[in-house]
């Protein structure tokens, strides 16, 4: 689960009710946020679009009939190496509230955000794409960290309300930069993988491989998928 004060507690409850029916359950946190420690929504760094990668990893691991306990430890280990962090342009609206969550001028933007639009590190002035590219990977990279050599599954997710060509353009940046370190992307994701309803902006998450996360990340996934 992502690490919300919120989840946990919802998932606590759960695990409650399955383990008094006799389901064995076990609990993993997905905690990949490197712009904030703590905050009032989380104990500890907040779980944002990591949450992708350590559960494509245990569930491919799950195919394979791994135990609970392998399925976990597998999981833990994704999150060990995964790093988010992101930058919103606006606010998302959640329905029940009715109005934004927080208020962004129009030359401002909110630097590490959350996913359910809770406000990040600091505000600041918008910049150009290969500053705003340059903040993420200054927080994301020195903090595993990340260093010469290295493979890394590259991600630049949208929140929502971002076009996909300024998704890209922002991972054409990201990519150049991170070989300029001697840091090999060797899988390539962008698109809208973890939204916040229809806030304008995106998030950067690096991952660190070796040959079993990879080839977790390659096994063959199916979703649902509804069409209008």
């Amino acid at each position: 689960m992502n690490n919300y004060t919120g989840d946990r507690m919802a998932f606590e409850m759960a695990s409650e009710l399955a383990e008094a029916e006799g389901i064995k359950v076990d609990t993993l946190f997905i905690n990949d946020d490197v712009a904030v420690q703590d905050s009032t929504w989380t104990v500890g760094r907040r779980g944002v679009a990591g949450n992708f990668f350590v559960m494509k990893a245990v569930g491919a691991k799950s195919e394979q009939g791994a135990s609970l306990a392998e399925v976990k430890a597998v999981g833990e280990k994704v999150n060990s190496v995964t790093r988010t962090m992101g930058i919103a342009l606006t606010a998302c609206t959640p329905p029940a509230k009715g109005s934004p969550l927080f208020e962004l001028a129009e030359d401002e933007m909110e630097v590490g955000v959350g996913i359910h639009g809770e406000p990040g590190r600091r505000r600041a002035k918008l910049v150009s794409a290969d500053e705003i590219v340059d903040e993420l990977l200054g927080a994301v990279v020195p903090d595993l960290p990340y260093s010469s050599g290295d493979r890394v599954a590259l991600m630049i997710n949208g929140l929502g309300g971002t076009p996909i060509s300024e998704l890209y353009l922002l991972y054409g940046i990201a990519a150049q930069k991170l070989a300029d370190r001697g840091i090999t992307v060797a899988k390539s994701y962008v698109g809208e993988y973890c939204t916040s309803l229809e806030m304008a902006g995106a998030s950067l998450t690096l991952v660190k491989l070796d040959d079993e996360i990879e080839a977790l990340l390659n096994a063959p996934a199916s979703i649902v998928n509804r069409i209008f």
